[in-house]
């Protein structure tokens, strides 16, 4: 496939919805993760989970709030229906996106959402509650005073139900990332000389949302000298010829996200380059290749970073090497648990999906990240989308 020679409006008009989607989690899915969690809250040692607004919220209930001021949670008992706290003036929101049933119990502005918790746990003659580590310090510490409860930390309930994904969840990240995937073949095609990298984020986002996803999760594109930054550099840059893109995004199926990075070159690539290309790819290969049931995860980030030294770059987090991690884990946030990084001893186990993407960095000059994602099989690893072939094409 060419790098550029085509206009935006060609490429939009080739993009169209997938003809199949996926459908939604179902109730029983939903019932066993519930299920799931309430023995984990057991095994923690705590009577009940208490799980805020955000991507946890949205797995157990099917509710997609981003978290706020306001308290709005779920408390689910080791046994019995779960109860929802939400303010008053939200009811007819919350009961409109809630896939499971439970107790409903309102509060009221000058009311404290804290007290309805107390008395929750009171009716049930319970005292220690499970709390989901992304819940705010202040929320926290006001269920703490005003409540008196014992409070646990709940990480391993939340992230021992959420790593592990089940088909119908990595048929969604399927779709999602096949969708990314195809707007990144259509942006290369559509770069060229002069182009600004908001032309090309704004090209991004239309394309995403032409192919019927939930708009962009994210986008970084990055040119030249930028590319060197993980994350890029402020201000609109303007692309030149024999320039490196760097082109990062993701987009959301039913709350899961994708988040894909291809690297390429606009015009002939030095020999450094496709050298710094070439060995980006090979250790990208080495991370899948080491992936394996029982083995701590961040065996793969070290299998990632020998390639890297065998060639002289690096060692460890060094530059020019790989700054960060090989990869995260991924589903209904962009970056979860657990991680492929030196230290997390968490061991690989089927259903676990992570992203792969041994960044290098060339100081001040420039960076390749190849970014594709895989998930976990009692085989060993499979991708989600196929690898770059090469700097100066993205698909076979």
């Amino acid at each position: 496939m060419s790098i550029g020679g085509s206009s935006i409006e060609a490429e939009l008009a080739k993009l169209t919805p997938p003809s199949n989607p996926v459908p939604m989690i179902g109730l029983a899915e939903r019932l066993a993760r519930l299920d799931k969690a309430r023995r984990l809250t057991r095994d923690l040692g705590a009577d009940a989970l208490l799980v805020g607004a955000g991507a946890s919220l949205n797995y157990f209930a099917g509710v997609p709030w981003g978290a706020s001021e306001r308290l709005v949670a779920m408390l689910l008992p080791v046994t019995g229906e779960p109860i929802f706290i939400c303010p008053f003036f939200e009811r007819g929101s919350l009961e409109a996106d809630l896939n499971i049933t439970g107790d409903l119990r309102l509060w009221q502005e000058d009311e404290s959402p804290y007290a309805l918790i107390k008395q929750a746990m009171a009716d049930r003659g319970l005292s220690k509650i499970a709390v989901d580590p992304a819940m705010s310090f202040e929320m926290v510490h006001r269920l703490g005073r005003e409540t008196g409860l014992e409070i646990r930390e709940a990480s391993p309930v939340i992230h021992g139900c959420r790593m592990y994904k089940s088909p119908a969840e990595i048929a969604l990240m399927q779709q999602a990332k096949s969708m990314t995937l195809q707007v990144h073949q259509a942006t290369a095609r559509i770069v060229r000389e002069g182009i600004t990298t908001t032309e090309v984020i704004n090209f991004i986002e239309a394309a995403h949302r032409k192919l019927g996803a939930a708009g962009n999760s994210f986008v970084i594109v990055q040119f030249g000298r930028a590319t060197a930054y993980p994350h890029g550099l402020p201000g609109v840059q303007t692309l030149r010829e024999n320039e490196l893109i760097l082109v990062d995004t993701g987009c959301y199926v039913q709350g899961y996200t994708s988040d894909i990075t291809r690297t390429y070159s606009f015009g002939e690539p030095t020999p450094e380059q496709r050298r710094i290309w070439d060995i980006e790819k090979e250790a990208q290969a080495a991370a899948f290749a080491a992936v394996e049931v029982g083995k701590p995860c961040e065996d793969v980030d070290y299998a990632a970073r020998a390639v890297l030294e065998k060639h002289g770059l690096g060692p460890d987090y060094n530059l020019p090497g790989t700054p960060h991690r090989t990869g995260h884990g991924i589903g209904l946030s962009i970056h979860e648990p657990a991680y492929l990084v030196r230290g997390d001893r968490t061991p690989l186990a089927p259903g676990m999906c992570f992203s792969n993407e041994p960044m290098i960095v060339m100081p001040d000059a420039f960076g390749v990240r190849l970014e594709d994602h895989m998930y976990v099989t009692d085989n060993g690893a499979t991708w989600f989308t196929e690898p770059q072939p090469a700097i100066d094409r993205l698909i076979t």
